[in-house]
């Protein structure tokens, strides 16, 4: 479990990936998870064919992210940082991660 994590939200083109690299380059015990790169293929296929992706569609996402999220630190005893780059627009959507990421400090 990481003992932070830093989730860094916005939409599309904004710069959460570079702002999300770069507070993890500042850590050495931080690690950057870009939530984009968790989506099951079926919703790369349906952003690919420009179909906006649904609730239905994000509620898997969202649980892997927070299952990648909370893997952080499991395999070293030293406190470790998750920093992730995630649009979760909703409401709705940072509530899941909310309750489901394992973390004393959830920013």
């Amino acid at each position: 479990m990481p003992h932070m994590v830093v989730v860094v939200m916005g939409v599309s083109g904004c710069g959460k990936t570079t702002l999300g690299q770069a507070l993890a380059a500042s850590s050495e015990s931080a690690v950057f998870i870009d939530a984009d790169d968790l989506h099951p293929q079926a919703n790369v296929d349906k952003m690919r064919a420009g179909s906006p992706l649904t609730d239905d569609d994000r509620w898997p996402w969202l649980a892997a992210v927070a299952a990648a999220t909370n893997a952080i630190g499991h395999e070293d005893a030293r406190p470790a940082i998750a920093v992730v780059a995630c649009s979760a627009l909703k409401v709705a959507y940072r509530e899941v991660l909310a309750r489901s990421i394992d973390a004393p400090k959830l920013l």
